[in-house]
């Protein structure tokens, strides 16, 4: 049997219709299949690859990491340089409120870890998240998900939970000195990149503060850079008591992390203790890839070049099909008539050899994400590309 069969076979699928493109090298912005195929991956591996595919500073990482020592020790009980040198360079990026890093392996588990800490903290038990929202797949992020559609087949999921309009002021008095917790999306991400206003977000902010309420903010997908700032919330001119990222922060490796301050986050230590426990998280490799993966970020300028990036972008893209551009620094989206218009058009650029997307709760959209080292040429290339797609369906 050679790989596509055995996928088939052996591996549990999440659709009837999987991409089944092979792979078998990826480097910078590019895969490439066994027969010479050479694909641009403009979605980054859905946000994760923000410094590109091995970038040759997160390999080095990893490799002497693995030439050191690989798991020890379930977290927080052995002092590790890859998490606590981690810990310290995220913390650096931060406002002083946001000074203690719980590190998981994924973002579901960040949201999962975050949640507790919320109703742990308040002693409250009600969480409020926004319609269309995603936090991911595991029942505690699930319930806080935003679209029934991914949810009612496996309820009952967590009481007390309910949902608000991103960027809905008049919703923001739903939020009760009953609420544990509001958790957003900093930017929208499956809703199809949707960006509300400072204003909103800084009522958001007063409305939890007079309610004693605690803000969570996901940047799985805004954070490590994106959105043109290393956190997408720093243009929002507010600061969360809890943040969420994982996705672009790995450089290619499992990573994730929620954020707090200590007093917060002290209360995991009693009552009971080990009130939250991960074995593998802040794994020591992952960590070493995460924390070459900022440097870079910091060293290669990468963030600054985010706004002329996306400038010229959205000077290429320009079609009569496409109805409008959407976006937030590197998240874009591309709006079609419908999913039936845009489906066509993907397919025929996975041909010519641009990979992009659509959005769960958005699939008349395309999803442009790429990574960040992404060139200029290479941003011309796949433009071409696109608009070489949209007319030929």
């Amino acid at each position: 049997m050679n790989n596509r069969n055995l996928f088939l076979a052996h591996l549990a699928q999440t659709t009837d219709f999987p991409l089944a493109i092979e792979i078998v090298k990826a480097e910078g912005v590019y895969l490439y299949g066994p027969n010479g195929e050479r694909y641009m991956d403009l979605i980054s591996g859905i946000g994760v690859s923000n410094v590109g595919h091995r970038h040759p500073k997160v390999t080095e990482a990893i490799h002497q990491q693995v030439d050191t020592y690989l798991h020890l020790m379930v977290y927080g009980e052995y002092i590790q340089s890859p998490q606590t040198l981690l810990a310290k360079a995220l913390i650096d990026t931060l406002p002083p409120s946001l000074d203690n890093v719980y590190l998981v392996n994924s973002g579901s588990e960040a949201i999962e870890g975050a949640l507790k800490l919320a109703k742990r903290y308040t002693n409250r038990r009600e969480l409020i998240s926004c319609v269309d929202a995603y936090h991911g797949s595991s029942h505690g992020a699930l319930s806080v998900g935003g679209n029934e559609l991914f949810k009612r087949a496996y309820r009952p999921l967590l009481p007390g939970t309910s949902q608000i309009f991103y960027g809905s002021f008049s919703d923001l008095e739903k939020i009760s000195t009953d609420t544990a917790a509001v958790v957003i999306e900093t930017i929208q991400g499956e809703a199809g990149i949707r960006v509300a206003c400072k204003e909103y977000f800084n009522a958001l902010r007063t409305r939890c503060d007079q309610t004693g309420t605690l803000l969570i903010l996901d940047e799985i997908q805004s954070g490590f850079g994106r959105t043109g700032t290393f956190w997408a919330f720093e243009q929002m001119n507010v600061v969360p008591d809890i943040l969420v990222c994982a996705k672009g922060m790995g450089g290619g490796m499992p990573i994730g992390a929620f954020i707090a301050n200590k007093d917060l986050m002290g209360v995991f230590k009693n009552n009971p203790l080990l009130g939250h426990i991960t074995t593998f998280g802040g794994h020591p490799v992952s960590s070493a890839a995460s924390l070459a993966t900022l440097k870079v970020l910091q060293e290669e300028k990468l963030i600054e070049q985010v706004e002329a990036k996306v400038n010229l972008f959205r000077s290429l893209l320009v079609h009569t099909r496409i109805r409008a551009i959407r976006n937030q620094g590197l998240m874009m989206a591309l709006e079609f008539d419908s999913f039936d218009v845009l489906k066509p058009i993907i397919d025929r650029a996975i041909e010519l050899g641009v990979i992009t997307d659509w959005f769960l709760f958005c699939d008349d959209s395309m999803r442009i994400a790429p990574p960040l080292t992404i060139t200029i040429d290479q941003i011309h290339e796949g433009c071409a590309l696109i608009l070489q797609a949209i007319d030929g369906n």
